[in-house]
């Protein structure tokens, strides 16, 4: 016997439904699945699958004015000249750990 269904109707920006949907054809995923997966999660996680905040500093320079800009990278230079940074190998070993781990 054939598992019932329910439609679910929602309403999204015309171009992210075009980019997601895209991506989702790319994967072979069906939109239907990708919604059953995220209902799911929720259910799993009893909440949103995901973090739902506001990033504490801008994400992109696009969000920086130029002053945010110049702190962060004077600040940067700094660390440097005093031996505050880390080696690349170590940061992406750090990284890998990370994800490795959860």
């Amino acid at each position: 016997m054939a598992a019932k269904t329910a439609n679910v109707l929602a309403r999204v920006e015309p171009d992210v439904k075009q980019q997601a949907e895209e991506i989702m054809s790319q994967l072979g995923i069906p939109v239907s699945v990708v919604i059953n997966m995220l209902y799911k999660q929720i259910i799993m996680k009893k909440g949103i699958p995901f973090s739902l905040s506001l990033p504490s500093a801008p994400a992109s320079l696009d969000e920086m004015d130029k002053a945010t800009f110049n702190t962060m990278m004077e600040t940067g230079l700094n660390q440097a000249k005093n031996g505050e940074s880390l080696d690349v190998g170590d940061v992406f070993a750090s990284l890998r750990k990370e994800i490795a781990n959860g």
